[in-house]
């Protein structure tokens, strides 16, 4: 595979990729435009900092799997592209946590302590001891607005440092909060009891800080290496500038590199550093490591723990939920080649235990066999979109009551006037079993080439279907028989060695006994 890396992305990912037999190649690029020309013929790509990895990527790179983030801020990509053009985009969140919990507190103490200040007027020549006062840690309060992986593990340390702990997180659990020993307190509490405030939240929450938040906080401290637009940068810089607050520390910041005309520029006591929160000697090896495993979980279709664009099965349910997501997409494609039609709705049902997992996954298995069977361009990834953007519905429902199987999934595919439903199942070991086609129960094998008979139940006509087969040379690998009531209709499915041809299925249908036959292709389990 090809993959291409820009950005600086440190060294040991790049190796291991490298060693996996991958061609790997570094490029520097000078905007979107420039990148989409290097990817073309990429299969993944792995970006740092702010690299932008637009629309036109996607379009230009028709084999591309993966966008790999060495990082956590994956604002600089177009993840509806991606998603629409069915290519994950991971990043690398775990990795970077700790670094910049940390880097929260160095702030912490940079702010409340005035240390940069006094550096630059000492290298200004100018000796200003007298004129810096900071404030101490012990006995005052850090109050925190959301409450992130960054944000927990910020907390621990703060508290560590012996500060009292108060958190604003209306999305966090309580108990969570409390673990960490933080008190949970509305928006107007937490400015109010603060000295030092962290934000850890999204402005997507509805959440701005501006005049009205500065002047609650008061003589406090502001911190911030999380979504830069919950603060109203121009009201920050009048609120540390005239009062009341003693001063800020920013790593991120709305428009980077900061602007000449920013407020920010201005005030003494608003620090702002480029971005460098989560970039570490030991945080860039472990990303690049981490991204790369990704990178590689994509190629082998297996779970790529940290995709933001698309459903995840975690390492630990990885064997339950992975096989399910395979059965799935087979029956989506038995149930749409059957069908013959192009249905309006796709309903996915779930009984037994399988249906206390996630089963989101599952759900995208099964859209993607119908849709790929449709001749639609989807995959787990974009599976839901392209649903939407066909004005296709999906129903999903639980049950924990499956009578005659530990586990049951099943696939219905209506188009309002007709439905037609596959049922399956997992035995001991991974084997799947398609137990009901359109309400016939068998026991069939979902594998290779599957033909499927829909008969009058009459003495010889199975018979009649092996005698056809063998004089065409088609060898039957496997038999599975059902009817509805004795004398009425029947169905078999016959696992064949090779495609069945056109005199094959003309010979059968010459019977007029042989109601219907439909070849199923399938590549395997």
């Amino acid at each position: 595979m090809e993959i291409v890396v820009t950005g600086p992305v440190d060294e040991a990912g790049l190796t291991l990729l490298a060693e996996a037999g991958h061609d790997v190649r570094t490029v520097e690029v000078d905007g979107p435009a420039a990148l989409a020309d290097q990817a073309e013929t990429a299969d993944a790509l792995i970006v740092a900092g702010d690299v932008a990895v637009t629309s036109t990527v996607f379009e230009r790179a028709p084999d591309l799997q993966i966008v790999g983030q060495a990082g956590i801020d994956v604002e600089a990509i177009d993840v509806e592209a991606a998603t629409d053009s069915g290519v994950l985009v991971a990043n690398a969140p775990e990795e970077s946590v700790r670094s910049i919990a940390e880097f929260v507190v160095g702030l912490v103490f940079a702010t409340g302590r005035g240390i940069p200040q006094g550096h630059v007027r000492l290298k200004d020549g100018e000796w200003a001891k007298g004129d810096i006062l900071g404030s101490e840690l012990d006995g005052k309060t850090a109050g925190l607005i959301g409450f992130d992986d960054v944000g927990q593990e910020a907390t621990k340390r703060l508290g560590n440092l012996g500060l009292d702990l108060v958190v604003y997180a209306p999305e966090a659990d309580d108990e969570q909060v409390e673990r960490v020993g933080a008190a949970v307190a509305d928006y107007e509490t937490v400015l109010e009891q603060a000295d030092f405030l962290s934000l850890h939240a999204s402005a997507d929450e509805g959440v701005v800080l501006g005049e009205d938040a500065f002047d609650t906080l008061g003589e406090g401290y502001l911190v911030n290496c999380g979504d830069p637009a919950l603060i109203d940068e121009s009201a920050l810089a009048s609120a540390v500038d005239d009062g009341p607050l003693h001063g800020a520390a920013l790593d991120t910041v709305q428009e980077a590199p900061l602007s000449e005309d920013s407020p920010l520029r201005d005030v003494e006591d608003v620090i702002v550093t480029p971005g460098i929160a989560p970039r570490t000697t030991g945080t860039a090896e472990s990303v690049s490591t981490a991204i790369a495993r990704q990178v590689l979980a994509a190629f082998a279709d297996e779970p790529v723990a940290n995709a933001v664009n698309a459903p995840s099965i975690s390492p630990d349910k990885y064997p339950m939920v992975r096989p399910y997501a395979d059965l799935a997409e087979t029956a989506g494609r038995i149930a749409l080649q059957l069908f013959e039609g192009t249905p309006s709705a796709v309903a996915v049902d779930y009984a037994g235990e399988i249906a206390t997992e996630d089963v989101e996954p599952i759900t995208a298995g099964a859209l993607t066999g119908v849709f790929e069977s449709l001749g639609w361009d989807a995959n787990p990834v974009n599976a839901r979109r392209v649903a939407q953007r066909e004005g296709v519905s999906v129903e999903v429902s639980t049950s924990h009551d499956a009578p005659d199987f530990q586990n049951l999934l099943t696939v219905t595919v209506s188009d309002g006037d007709r439905s037609l439903s596959v049922e399956g199942t997992q035995f001991a070991d991974q084997d799947p079993r398609i137990v009901s086609i359109d309400d016939y129960w068998l026991e069939a094998i979902p594998h290779g080439y599957m033909l499927i008979v829909r008969n009058a139940d009459a003495p010889g006509v199975i018979g009649y279907i092996g005698t056809v087969l063998g004089e065409h040379d088609v060898n039957i690998a496997g038999m599975f028989n059902s009817r509805e009531a004795i004398g009425g209709e029947a169905m078999s499915v016959y696992n064949l060695d090779d495609e069945p041809t056109t005199a094959v299925l003309e010979a059968l249908n010459d019977d007029d006994r042989i109601l219907e036959t439909t070849v199923v292709e399938l590549n395997g389990f």
